[in-house]
């Protein structure tokens, strides 16, 4: 069993990062191995909806210049999925928006090809706007026909400056008690 993280954030380590962090705590308690992928560094371009991707139905988008075909495949190959991001202007950041764009039309090209998979989303905010970055990256799950674990609270945490949402006892416990049911729903499925 295995659950690979993206992490949306421009900041290679940071809040966003924090958080996933504490996700696969629980999980590799479980068993369940993990990996994370950092967008940080790396530029990802939007989708152009060339089509091509439901034309060719080989599991890849036609950009083949950046790591998105290397992300469908580790997603196409796990058991669970997080998608993290911190907010940018009310949303996720702009990497975050094209992966979910890209992988999403890859999916669907190829018979939904996260179908069942659990999928989770979480995201760093400083004051406003978690919601409906936690709610755009839900919406991949959702049309993707995932299955989307809940916890305690929406699963945002509180922090400006890196490390800072580690002061948000709340949030962090909340990504623990994330961790624990992604982890029960994993089994379940299996």
């Amino acid at each position: 069993m295995k659950v690979v993280a993206i992490n949306g954030s421009a900041r290679r380590d940071g809040n966003t990062a924090s958080m996933i962090l504490r996700v696969f705590e629980e999980l590799e308690k479980e068993g369940i191995e993990t990996e994370l992928i950092q967008l940080a560094g790396h530029m990802i371009r939007g989708c152009t909806a060339c089509g091509k991707c439901a034309q060719n139905r080989d599991r890849k988008c036609v950009i083949d210049d950046d790591l998105i075909n290397e992300i469908i495949g580790k997603m196409a190959d796990a058991d669970g999925i997080i998608l993290g991001s911190p907010v940018y202007f009310s949303n996720v950041t702009p990497e975050m928006k094209a992966l979910i764009d890209r992988v999403g039309r890859v999916a669907r090209a190829n018979d939904y090809l996260l179908e069942r998979k659990v999928g989770a989303a979480v995201t760093a905010v400083r004051r406003g706007g978690a919601l409906a970055a936690f709610n755009a990256m839900n919406a991949l799950f959702l049309i993707e026909k995932m299955i989307v674990p809940g916890s305690s609270y929406w699963n945002l945490g509180i922090g400006r400056d890196p490390g800072d949402v580690e002061k948000d006892i709340e949030g962090m416990e909340n990504m623990k008690d994330l961790g624990r049911n992604m982890a029960w729903l994993i089994k379940k499925l299996e």
